[in-house]
């Protein structure tokens, strides 16, 4: 509570001439140990500031690299589309 106390003031700032929407996504193959399940990580940036991020393990079980990162980038992408609309 003495934290959100003291931080009431603190909010994210935009600069109206600088927003520009960034995203950056990456997959780690079989990074679970239990399940061979690869994680999916991404985060976006708008203006320099983070406004969405993720980091979950993907539904299916990759057999490759290129499979992972496909994967990764697709379900990034959802966010990337919402995040234009919004």
């Amino acid at each position: 509570m003495r934290y959100l106390k003291g931080s009431s003031e603190t909010c994210l700032t935009f600069i109206a001439g600088g927003l520009k929407l960034e995203g950056f996504v990456d997959a780690d193959l079989a990074g679970d140990v239990d399940s061979r399940k690869s994680t999916t990580g991404y985060v976006y940036t708008l203006g320099g500031t983070a406004v969405s991020w993720s980091s979950t393990l993907q539904k299916i079980i990759a057999l490759l690299t290129t499979e992972a990162e496909y994967v990764a980038v697709s379900e990034s992408a959802k966010e990337i589309v919402w995040l234009r609309v919004f």
